[in-house]
């Protein structure tokens, strides 16, 4: 039988099969698992055409959903890269750092940009989950400060968009030190009267959510979002009782009044032009 298995099997497959067919043709939803075309859903920017679900997206792939065609430009974010800590769980911090920069070709959990969104000035810092869980350190505290410093000095809104699990354990209390400072970014661009829109995404959670994430001007969430301090598991196991089946989604804060609306993606440039429109003429009055 070796001579049909090494030999005859190898030819038939040749002949059936065509190597000009890519791997990455077909995606399948996470969500209702249905199967999806590639192309069709990088240009639905990570959205379902059959339920909706909005998987993350990439920080370059958000600023090209939501800025005017051609019109910003990528800020360089100073990266941390020193392990003040010499934390170690299954690898040391450096080396995950490393490994996960050569994965997402990314430098950290934060990229930032500056452009026009329906002419208007709008400065927008995206967190990337695919950089240990979106985990908020050091580099991302610089980069919601350079955002806001950039949004004061452009006379630019600012919109931050959080994708996180919260406080990046291997940075210890150096990450909970960017919670304070995302306030100062915060109120840096308050003080300057300029509007501060969030655009909560799934899942936003842990220090993120009790510091720059809950005080926008405008709160805004994508479809199905979880967003929340702690787990689900740990709320009931210290309440002692069962929470909704929708406890913690953009609806279910939307219907609590802590979301002001809940807009899916490819409606989000309109919304967001909208608001701008409104608070800057406002603010210029």
């Amino acid at each position: 039988m070796n001579w049909i298995t090494n030999s005859v099997l190898p030819k038939i497959k040749a002949l059936v099969q065509s190597s000009d067919v890519p791997e990455n043709l077909w995606i399948k939803c996470p969500s209702c698992s249905q199967m999806l075309f590639h192309k069709d859903y990088q240009e639905a920017f990570n959205c379902c055409s059959t339920c909706g679900h909005h998987t993350p997206l990439a920080p370059e792939e958000r600023f090209r959903l939501l800025y005017d065609a051609d019109s910003y430009e990528t800020l360089e974010v100073v990266v941390s890269s020193d392990d003040p800590l010499k934390f170690k769980d299954s690898k040391r911090y450096p080396e995950r750092l490393k490994a996960t920069r050569a994965k997402t070709g990314t430098q950290d959990a934060i990229a930032v940009a500056k452009g026009e969104i329906g002419g208007k000035p709008v400065v927008i810092a995206a967190f990337d989950f695919r950089f240990m869980g979106g985990s908020m350190g050091r580099t991302v505290g610089d980069g919601l400060l350079l955002a806001a410093d950039t949004a004061v000095t452009e006379k630019a809104a600012l919109i931050v968009v959080p994708s996180s699990g919260g406080a990046r354990m291997q940075e210890g209390i150096l990450s909970l030190m960017q919670l304070p400072r995302s306030i100062l970014a915060v109120e840096k661009v308050r003080d300057a009267k300029l509007p501060y829109i969030v655009l909560l995404t799934h899942p936003t959670t842990g220090g993120v959510t009790a510091s720059f994430a809950m005080l926008g001007d405008i709160q805004l969430a994508e479809p199905g979002a979880i967003i929340g301090f702690a787990g689900r598991r740990v709320i009931e196991e210290t309440v002692r009782e069962k929470l909704p089946d929708d406890f913690q989604t953009a609806e279910y804060l939307q219907d609590h009044g802590m979301v002001d609306m809940v807009v899916a993606r490819t409606e989000q440039k309109q919304q967001i032009d909208a608001i701008l429109s409104m608070l800057m003429e406002a603010r210029a009055a």
